[in-house]
């Protein structure tokens, strides 16, 4: 079997943290990951430090790459002020403009290029809006709000057409993992939450009420899923919900 390279964008967070490890394991794989900052755990791994807001040097880099086959694009931006940023026209702009940066300078580059991955999440059921129907549905019309999802969709799916490469669209919900430095490692808040409760003689009991109750899936899962995406015909540009089950 020929070598795949996948290039790995978001590589200091949860899910391109897993995605790289679980890659390296593959036979026939070379794997590259793109960071501002060396995570934690990945000394030996192969990466390029780069901005994706900085347009000129994604077209330096990324114009360069090419012999990329594959791309699993979990990079994100996001405001100090996590849940008012999640409808914060300028935080949709970056996430969209961040992976324009990407894919722009790597497609003219990467005649190869077979696949890419990109995350999404629940949120485009809109659960961050109002209650949604369980089980979520992948076919379900788009919810009616703004969100830098349907950006990075449209996007790739215009840049898709007529081309010989697919895409897959993964939606985890909440992701546990192994990231170290992750704002969007909910492992971290809950040891804290415990050892508050502990220090003032409470039990450890979820807040929020049954009406907040989620699903999970675990970031070495969701990596093993990227690798699936990118090499099945049957994800060949399918949207899927994925959760630990």
């Amino acid at each position: 079997m020929p070598n795949r390279k996948v290039l790995v964008a978001g590589a200091s967070g949860l899910v391109g943290h897993a995605a790289i490890r679980h890659f390296r394991t593959l036979p026939g794989w070379d794997v590259v990951g793109v960071s501002r900052r060396r995570p934690p755990g990945l000394d030996d791994a192969q990466l390029v430090s780069v901005d994706l807001t900085d347009r000129a040097r994604c077209a330096e880099v990324f114009g360069a790459m090419r012999e990329v086959t594959h791309v699993v694009y979990a990079a994100l931006y996001e405001k100090d002020e996590l849940v008012a940023g999640w409808r914060d026209p300028e935080q949709m702009r970056v996430n969209d403009q961040m992976l324009r940066n990407l894919l722009d300078p790597l497609l003219a580059a990467a005649s190869g290029l077979e696949h890419v991955t990109l995350l999404q999440g629940t949120k485009a059921y809109g659960v961050h809006i109002e209650p949604v129907p369980v089980p979520a549905r992948e076919r379900w019309p788009r919810h009616p709000h703004e969100n830098f999802y349907w950006l990075q969709e449209d996007y790739l799916r215009e840049r898709q057409a007529g081309s010989r490469w697919h895409f897959t669209i993964l939606r985890p919900q909440v992701i546990f993992g192994e990231s170290l430095g992750s704002a969007m490692n909910p492992i971290p808040a809950i040891g804290v939450y415990a050892a508050l409760l502990k220090a003032q003689g409470k039990p450890l009991a979820y807040p929020g009420g049954a009406r907040r109750i989620v699903q999970a899936v675990d970031a070495d899962l969701l990596a093993r899923a990227c690798a699936w995406a990118a090499t099945s015909p049957a994800c060949r540009n399918e949207t899927f919900n994925i959760n630990n089950g």
